[in-house]
């Protein structure tokens, strides 16, 4: 419902338009009634009467218009849906988003006067923040009347940030956005840092519905009994990739240092010797062969490389042994003569470097790589990230690749609230994966169907292959959902605020809840368009005769002043209550929303 045009109409104050109704109401009657009981003559009593009844309805109508207005400042009650009324509101065409309200110039000009004025009669006995409530519900009662909110599915390709403080909305509209993408029939990832077991519960209940729950794949390391074994290193293009994803993983300041360079060479060397013998590498190769010396893999590699083209390889390397010569001594020199002069291979020769340099030295350059590899292949993570395909194994063993072109669901709890070191990496390779895989789409399937990708507290995941994804994969159908509870998240975990503001410039909708960071309320504000609010400041005097005391003259003024201000403060980001947002969609609309709960299956309710 707006307002009318006049743009100073004052919903602040008391409804006296109800008191206006009710005198007209009673002179009405009372004229009806001397009508009738009076000796008079009805007629003009009758038509006095009429009028004043017509001008009463005219002030009920006025007066019924403000209390609806005010009585929606209170608040409105929750709305809870289960998923067959979810699977109603989609249209196939966008996600469905709640309900609300395009916010307008009017809105930004009702909360500034509510603000301004000293007095307020309609919130003065405002009890919610007593009641425990949390934030104001006039910040959305200011809206008219509530319609759905939809994002375009051809706009989520611009990606979809999250910010909001803990239990503020977060969660509600992930699970919201998450059941819509299985109802789809999409591929979904969704990488859950705390583990949330209303999210796993709904993206299960979500693939019963749609008629194919045995495409739910769920993955936690605090469950490896439940849990799928899943290889994080499965699709790379060639060798150096898995270095690098492995080599981003370690502590360090700029990326770049010598420690994290030395690194990434031994771990390039290492799978590309695995390659060589045609193995596929995983981290519990990786890190034998690191930590444990590459002596063994490179005697299996020179092998199969001199074999290739000489057959009896193995037994000139057997003949020309000398006393006290290792094996791979041996094959070291034998390479070198006979092999190296024709055939080179940088790949061994890199290994080579690797077997003979000075272990010391090795061993401390390589000091910070070590405790990632271990924190990857300690149990249980050795056998849920390592999965042997021919093992012995009830548990279903699979790779990204694998779940994306079946289109099913992945759901990955990193149990980051236990060992938060541990999960920001297994977050951290899933995504490399990832990007892999959609760069792979994106050279040879572009047609293939679009993947929804959702991170809760996407900080704990963040790396340079994400901002490499957010910046080019939409064009392979990426829909990036990124969770966050400040910016200066992001930040912290990328060490930069160039990189920060990478991510932030590559996310085309946003979505805040309530914010308490001051940093990050600036910049939303930033990020929304502007307006004009009016100020009306009213003055009194008066002035009388020095010489004619009696005699004064008084008058009252109102001057009215425009001045230019944001469209949402960032002072009411604070202010927002639970279960509802301030989003800036499409890059242009900006609109007031809030959501619904998904009512979600208990554990018994729930598809095995």
């Amino acid at each position: 419902m707006s307002g009318p045009s006049n743009a100073f109409w004052m919903p602040w104050r008391e409804n006296y338009e109800a008191w206006a109704t009710a005198g007209w109401a009673t002179a009405g009657l009372a004229l009806l009634g001397a009508a009738v009981l009076s000796p008079y003559p009805p007629g003009p009593l009758l038509l006095t009467a009429g009028l004043a009844l017509a001008t009463g309805g005219r002030r009920a109508w006025a007066a019924g218009r403000l209390a609806r207005w005010q009585r929606n400042l209170r608040g409105r009650p929750l709305t809870f849906i289960d998923l067959d009324t979810l699977s109603q509101q989609m249209d196939g065409r966008s996600v469905w988003l709640g309900c609300g309200f395009e916010w307008r110039p009017r809105h930004a000009q009702r909360i500034h006067e509510c603000l301004t004025r000293q007095q307020n009669p309609v919130l003065d006995g405002d009890t919610s923040a007593a009641d425990g409530a949390v934030g104001v519900p006039w910040l959305h009662g200011v809206g008219d009347t509530e319609g759905d909110i939809r994002l375009p599915l051809a706009h989520q390709a611009g990606h979809l940030l999250l910010v909001g403080t803990t239990r503020s909305f977060k969660t509600k509209l992930l699970l919201l956005i998450a059941a819509q993408a299985v109802l789809r029939g999409e591929p979904l990832v969704v990488i859950d840092p705390k583990g949330d077991p209303e999210l796993r519960r709904v993206l299960q209940a979500a693939c019963h519905q749609a008629g194919r729950p045995r495409d739910f794949v769920y993955f936690h390391p605090a469950f490896p009994e439940r849990s799928a074994r899943i290889d994080p290193l499965h699709n790379f293009s060639n060798a150096s990739e898995i270095a690098s994803r492995l080599a981003a993983l370690i502590p360090s300041e700029t990326g770049n240092d010598p420690f994290t360079a030395f690194s990434w060479n031994a771990l390039n060397n290492v799978v590309s010797g695995l390659l060589e013998v045609e193995e596929r590498p995983n981290l519990v190769k990786l890190r034998r062969y690191v930590e444990g010396g590459s002596e063994e893999l490179l005697v299996r590699a020179l092998r199969r490389y001199a074999e290739r083209t000489q057959p009896a390889a193995a037994a000139q390397v057997a003949a020309q042994q000398k006393k006290g010569d290792t094996p791979v001594t041996a094959w070291i020199r034998f390479y070198r003569k006979t092999l190296q002069p024709h055939r080179p291979s940088p790949a061994l020769e890199g290994l080579i470097a690797m077997a003979e340099h000075d272990q010391v030295h090795f061993s401390k350059m390589v000091a910070s790589l070590i405790p990632v590899l271990a924190m990857l292949t300690s149990p249980p993570l050795d056998h849920l990230l390592s999965p042997d395909p021919a093992a012995a194994d009830p548990r279903r063993a699979t790779h990204l690749a694998q779940i994306l072109e079946h289109g099913q669901v992945l759901y990955v709890g990193l149990d980051s609230l236990s060992n938060p070191a541990i999960g920001s990496a297994i977050g951290s390779l899933f995504t490399a994966d990832l990007t892999a895989h959609i760069g792979t789409r994106y050279n040879y399937r572009p047609e293939s169907a679009p993947v929804t990708l959702i991170i809760d507290e996407a900080a704990e995941a963040l790396n340079d292959p994400m901002i490499a994804l957010l910046n080019k994969g939409g064009g392979a159908g990426a829909r990036l959902v990124l969770a966050t509870q400040t910016l200066g998240d992001f930040e912290a975990r990328l060490g930069s605020p160039a990189k920060a503001r990478q991510v932030l410039g590559n996310v085309n909708n946003l979505i805040v809840g309530r914010v308490r960071d001051a940093e990050t309320q600036d910049y939303i504000a930033e990020s929304l368009p502007k307006t004009q609010v009016h100020t009306v400041s009213p003055s009194q005097g008066s002035t009388s005769d020095a010489t004619t005391p009696l005699v004064f003259s008084g008058g009252w003024t109102e001057a009215v002043t425009r001045e230019e201000a944001a469209l949402f403060d960032a002072r009411w980001l604070g202010l927002i209550p639970n279960l509802e947002y301030i989003a800036l969609l499409s890059g242009s609309r900006v609109l007031k929303g809030r959501l619904p709960i998904l009512r979600v299956p208990a554990d018994g309710e729930a598809p095995p």
